[in-house]
């Protein structure tokens, strides 16, 4: 049986990529934060469907805990390590640009010491962003475009990348970045931009709320399904030699355009709900993000399964279904009316 350990398994991919693994026939292992709260929520089907036969197995630790993660290296031994935790909210990254490039620095070098220094030939994926490309020019993106990155999150993500090809040139490991663009699923946090119009959209709908406020409508990016990204992941591991590669739909669609088709789905005029704040824009904005990944799907044999119009249905379909559940909690008094995040 292989073993699989995974930073970040508790949020979107962590989800997508774990059940991906458990039905390979794996067995998973993954970190789990410490705080005053259980989070676990996004995994707690994985958890109680494979946990009490040892397939699935958890642990408290972080990022910036080097002692950690050395310790789990050693006692797990997996074949394959995927590194997918990060403080991955871009407008966060200012507000809090040391906690962003300490935890995917250290995060990602503490892995890459543990595994050079074991005995063991163990597979290392490094989740890369298309961020890290920085969006000014309007063309097609690949392995071998030029950084420029305009956050603290991507500047650490574009250190985490040079970091692992430079292990895997200097120690012969087996370490590969998947450059991923923009990926969603109904379990995006609720903060990022495509879960922020779903979930409004669910509620504008059955009347729980009145209005929508975004920043840029026309910052564009290629947006796909999680649940296909980690597919790539997978097989960027399976691959018979390391290497880096993007992992993209080869469509762009405007914020505005994720929008209308969010609203139009449910009948709705996305101009009749949507207002905007320069509190929400970035201090650097990123405009244009296309991704190009002929490489994978020539070399990999990767394919895209969703596309963008089911994505949003799939996403807006779930939040409808959340904004029933809020509803009745609302009738009886448990629940606020309103809702919007205020960050």
């Amino acid at each position: 049986m292989k073993k699989a350990f995974i930073t970040g398994i508790t949020g979107q991919d962590g989800y997508y990529l774990s059940k991906l693994l458990l039905e390979k026939g794996y067995q998973v292992h993954g970190t789990v934060r410490r705080t005053s709260s259980i989070n676990t929520k996004r995994i707690d089907s994985l958890i109680s469907k494979y946990s009490s036969s040892q397939k699935l197995v958890l642990y408290y630790s972080d990022l910036q805990d080097a002692s950690s993660l050395n310790n789990l290296i050693s006692l797990i031994e997996p074949d394959e390590v995927y590194n997918l935790a990060a403080q991955s909210h871009v407008a966060v990254s200012f507000k809090n640009p040391v906690f962003t490039t300490q935890a995917g620095n250290q995060g990602t070098l503490s892995l890459l010491e543990a595994i050079k220094n074991t005995k063991k030939e163990i597979k290392f994926y490094q989740a890369s962003s298309s961020e890290m490309f920085g969006g000014e020019l309007k063309s097609s993106l690949n392995e071998n475009s030029s950084f420029n990155p305009k956050s603290p999150y991507a500047a650490s993500k574009v250190f985490s990348h040079h970091i692992t090809k430079l292990y895997r040139d200097s120690y012969n490991i087996f370490a590969s970045n998947g450059i991923l663009f923009n990926h969603e699923s109904p379990l995006r946090g609720e903060t990022f931009v495509t879960r922020k119009i779903t979930k409004a959209v669910g509620r504008i709908h059955l009347g729980l709320q009145k209005k929508l406020t975004l920043g840029n409508l026309e910052a564009s990016r290629d947006w796909g399904f999680a649940g296909d990204y980690v597919e790539a992941m997978w097989m960027i591991l399976q691959h018979k030699t390391p290497d880096d590669w993007v992992i993209a739909t080869g469509e762009t669609h405007t914020v505005k355009e994720f929008a209308n088709a969010a609203f139009k789905y449910v009948g709705l005029d996305s101009d009749d709900y949507i207002t905007t704040s320069e509190k929400y824009y970035r201090p650097n904005e990123v405009d244009y993000l296309l991704g190009d990944s002929s490489k994978a799907k020539k070399e990999l044999g990767w394919t895209l399964k969703t596309s963008f119009t089911d994505l949003v249905k799939m996403m807006v379909d779930e939040d409808i279904e959340n904004a029933k559940k809020d509803k009745v909690l609302i009738e009886n008094n448990l629940l606020y009316p309103t809702w919007e995040y205020p960050i």
